[in-house]
């Protein structure tokens, strides 16, 4: 396997993209997955949210990306800072594809809480006017081929838009812009969408008011609802249980092969 650090922003050292790259084989070609670690864009917990993950995705068939972003512990770059480094993931992983063995037409992404947010927007903030005046890119170079949102912050979590906006006062505007499930349009990104039905940190709502925003606007998507897990339950297996028991459950440590399998099949539906 191949490790390197590719930096994403020439002032902050903090703001790169970790990539696992599997060696080539003959008779595969590999897909693509950007992992954004969760951390209420205050931290990046890529201890349990990334490198874990982009190892958990490989045996499937991906190369993976974890994402370490601006977030208030690190920059004081507020939205769409975010959205525009991940943007530049997403050209990385598409310019190099070649190279690496990568299909550039299955580019995923898959983040957790507040990166499920982040990961989220790629797929549907993916065509706002500044990314494209901070990248030079082709129009729609930047959007997955599907995105996984996992216990992600879509319109409900305060404290995460107070830190993405670095401000106690967000404002409305602010808000309308930022609440994913008011912007799901024909042109979104498939989704698989994942979230427990407890979750006391960001309520279940946040995946179902976007997996309603999906259906009603006749997108696909797939929506998986565990029954039982505190929040940031990560691969729901020893790996990244943190010492926490209710971390550990083997339905929802299934959720990385029901991803994998959705990803091959999105393109026939």
């Amino acid at each position: 396997m191949i490790y390197k650090k590719v930096p994403l922003d020439a002032e902050n050292e903090n703001i790169f993209l970790e990539c696992f790259i599997a060696e080539k084989l003959p008779n595969l070609t590999r897909k693509a997955i950007l992992v954004i670690p969760g951390g209420g864009y205050y931290n990046v917990c890529a201890d349990r949210e990334g490198e874990p993950i982009a190892m958990a995705f490989m045996p499937y068939g991906f190369d993976a990306f974890v994402l370490h972003y601006s977030v208030k512990s690190n920059s004081d770059k507020v939205f769409p800072a975010q959205l525009i480094e991940a943007s530049r993931a997403v050209k990385y992983i598409r310019d190099n594809a070649e190279e690496f063995g990568i299909d550039p037409h299955k580019v995923f992404a898959t983040g957790f809480s507040a990166g499920g947010h982040l990961c989220a927007s790629l797929g549907i903030l993916w065509n706002i006017p500044e990314v494209y005046e901070a990248i030079d890119m082709p129009f729609g170079y930047n959007k997955p081929d599907g995105i996984i949102p996992v216990y992600p912050v879509i319109n409900g979590h305060t404290g995460s838009f107070k830190n993405l906006f670095d401000t106690e006062d967000v404002t409305q505007e602010n808000i309308d812009r930022v609440c994913l499930d008011r912007h799901v349009t024909k042109d979104s990104s498939p989704a698989f969408i994942m979230h427990t039905s407890n979750d006391q940190i960001v309520p279940v709502s946040n995946s179902l008011d976007l997996a309603r925003a999906y259906a009603e606007a006749g997108m696909t998507f797939e929506l998986h609802i565990f029954p039982d897990a505190p929040h940031g339950v990560a691969l729901g297996n020893k790996i990244t249980n943190n010492n926490v028991p209710k971390y550990v459950d083997a339905s929802i440590a299934k959720w990385i092969e029901l991803a994998a399998y959705w990803t091959d099949r999105i393109e026939i539906i």
